[in-house]
């Protein structure tokens, strides 16, 4: 699932009349980075969410074939956040677990890797972490012994002991058994269920990304995304038979 419904407000007035997941990163739409990290990886059928200006979204993309994908469009009148969006495309999971990703970061991870993380370890969630100096600001992982998750900003369990504190990039894999006590049609985080998880003793995994990683939430952000795509710090490898950089 590629979280895509958000405003962009940051990025006002880029974004007063494009959505942020169709800003281009090296003439590419952010959104279709993301698309194509997915095929890349393995991973062919996609849900997003949308909001504000969903339709320009779903007219750029339509049903993902000429990406070679399924992409199915679960749509939010009323934005739902993180928890209330992924809640509402819970039908589309068919029970399994699902990836997501946000639509305005850019960023270089093995998803395969990842995905076989999770499966390995039995975990009810996995979340990728980074290192970094601004942990804090961005909301502190506090991870303790067999990467599991402790605490988020401070909820958890309390008496566990930290070995790394990192920061949340935004891309996880859950099972939607997760998902049962998030309220339908409620505007929520899904961090919620997570500090839930983790205080009843799930094992929620912290996974260490160590590859390029940037959040496209401001201007200043965004010129650094394109100075970066542009000098190769970050690329759509091979080319597909519709132009299109993978």
């Amino acid at each position: 699932m590629i979280l895509a419904a958000g405003l962009g407000t940051r990025l006002r007035p880029l974004t007063n009349t494009i959505p942020k997941p169709l800003l281009p990163i090296a003439g590419t739409p952010l959104i279709v980075w993301n698309l194509l990290l997915l095929k890349r990886h393995g991973f062919h059928h996609v849900v997003i969410n949308l909001h504000y200006l969903g339709p320009m979204i779903e007219q750029a993309l339509g049903d993902g074939s000429k990406f070679g994908m399924r992409i199915i469009y679960s749509h939010e009148p009323i934005i739902l956040g993180t928890g209330g969006g992924i809640k509402k495309a819970e039908p589309y999971f068919s029970g399994e677990p699902v990836l997501i990703l946000n639509a305005d970061t850019l960023v270089e991870l093995d998803l395969e890797a990842l995905r076989d993380f999770h499966r390995s370890r039995g975990a009810a969630a996995t979340l990728a972490l980074r290192e970094d100096q601004d942990a804090e600001r961005w909301g502190l992982v506090e991870v303790g012994e067999q990467d599991r998750i402790v605490r988020i900003t401070g909820r958890g369990v309390r008496e566990a002991t930290t070995i790394a504190r990192r920061m949340f990039a935004g891309i996880h894999i859950l099972h939607p058994r997760l998902l049962q006590q998030v309220p339908k049609g409620v505007v929520s985080s899904i961090i919620d269920p997570y500090v839930a998880a983790i205080e009843q003793g799930e094992p929620v995994l912290g996974y260490d990304l160590h590859g390029y990683w940037s959040d496209i939430g401001t201007t200043e952000r965004y010129t650094q995304a394109e100075h970066d795509a542009r000098s190769g710090r970050i690329r759509l490898e091979e080319r597909s038979p519709h132009g299109i950089s993978h």
